[in-house]
């Protein structure tokens, strides 16, 4: 079983807006693997609605997302539709989390501030009507989340994708932990669950980063067994193939991040992934999130965060950061085993305790195609 699964409502192959009986269609598929989703938007095809509705009554849990952009009105508009269904569903029942925002930082449509203050004012918003015991977090990439952010959330979200780091696999295991590392470090007390992670199984290569279905159930086998023992959540990117996702980034993945295909039958034999005998690498003593030799480096609109989807679109340098989603998504301006059982001048970011970025050059076409496409 997965901790929790990215997933988007939205039909895999068209794209159109869910309704109670698709979304029911796909728990029944998914709940084979996981009894937690995360979605990256509420209002967006006003998503929040037939997801919650198809959960009733059961034991599913969800993680609600609110878009951020740098749009005002979108996010104001994912907030407040947030409480109308607060006054509707049984928010203490079905929400695991509220997480605003999807790498608005990394694509630099909003501030660390401008996030912290959103934080606040979901929290607000929650406890004004009896739903402060929901915990609150902001969705970033490694590398920007810092104080401002940390002191904000109830717990940090963090994406990272060795993939879009250009990381080959046998690499990949201990580039992720080292980004988890470093971020329990800075966090502190709060606890630091892995928001997104994934590795693709067919497209492009990414420099030393190659899909297959070999790499991505290596990947998710050395990342899920170790997160197991060391006790990390996660949601994994992503639960679905995507057909109607764009594919115009920098490698062409973006429809191939799930662990199961387009018509919903599995990738892998069950169980997905067997951890018994697996003996993760050693733990680092100093991990090699700032190591500039192994940072991805990607000339600005060459590619694009499952709302990237998984992906975020994203990575840490993120993905497609994503990804999805990558499961992320482009909003209109008008408008994934269960829980804890077998994923010169100081810069803003430098003075305020976030890792330092002046060695480091990200995919950024990546993190905004993924961002796009999961809305």
């Amino acid at each position: 079983m997965f901790n929790g699964l990215s997933y988007n409502p939205k039909q895999l192959t068209t794209g159109e807006c869910p309704t109670v009986d698709t979304v029911k269609d796909d728990l029944k598929v998914l709940s084979a693997y996981t009894n937690q989703v995360r979605i990256y938007s509420v209002n967006d095809c006003n998503q929040g609605e037939p997801v919650l509705r198809a959960m009733e009554n059961t034991s599913w849990k969800v993680q609600l997302g609110l878009w951020v952009s740098e749009v005002e009105e979108v996010y104001e508009k994912d907030r407040d539709e947030l409480i109308r269904l607060a006054g509707v569903f049984d928010f203490k029942k079905q929400v695991s989390a509220v997480i605003v925002g999807n790498e608005a930082i990394y694509r630099e449509e909003q501030t660390s501030a401008q996030m912290a203050a959103k934080v606040k004012d979901v929290k607000a918003a929650l406890a004004k009507v009896g739903l402060s015991s929901i915990p609150v977090t902001v969705s970033e990439t490694w590398p920007y989340y810092d104080k401002t952010l940390i002191d904000a959330v109830d717990y940090v979200n963090v994406h990272a994708f060795p993939f879009w780091e250009g990381t080959k696999i046998e690499d990949a295991q201990d580039k992720m932990f080292g980004h988890i590392y470093d971020m329990q470090k800075l966090a502190g007390n709060k606890k630091v669950v892995v928001g997104e992670t994934g590795w693709p199984d067919a497209g492009g290569n990414y420099e030393d980063a190659v899909p297959s279905l070999k790499n991505e159930h290596q990947y998710m086998k050395e990342f899920i067994c170790r997160a197991n023992l060391e006790k990390i959540e996660y949601i994994w990117f992503s639960a679905f193939d995507e057909a109607w996702k764009p594919v115009t980034n920098a490698s062409d993945v973006e429809t191939h991040w799930g662990i199961l295909k387009g018509d919903k039958k599995p990738k892998f034999d069950s169980p997905m992934y067997d951890c018994s005998g697996f003996v993760p690498n050693s733990k680092p003593s100093d991990s090699s999130s700032a190591d500039s030799e192994d940072s991805s480096e990607v000339e600005n609109g060459s590619e694009a965060g499952d709302g990237s989807d998984e992906h975020s679109g994203h990575g840490s340098g993120s993905k497609h950061s994503g990804h999805d989603d990558s499961e992320e998504g482009e909003v209109e301006d008008d408008s994934e085993e269960e829980l804890g059982s077998e994923d010169g001048s100081e810069s803003e970011s430098e003075s305020s305790g976030a890792l330092s970025l002046s060695s480091l050059t990200f995919p950024v076409a990546a993190i905004v195609v993924a961002a796009a496409s999961f809305f």
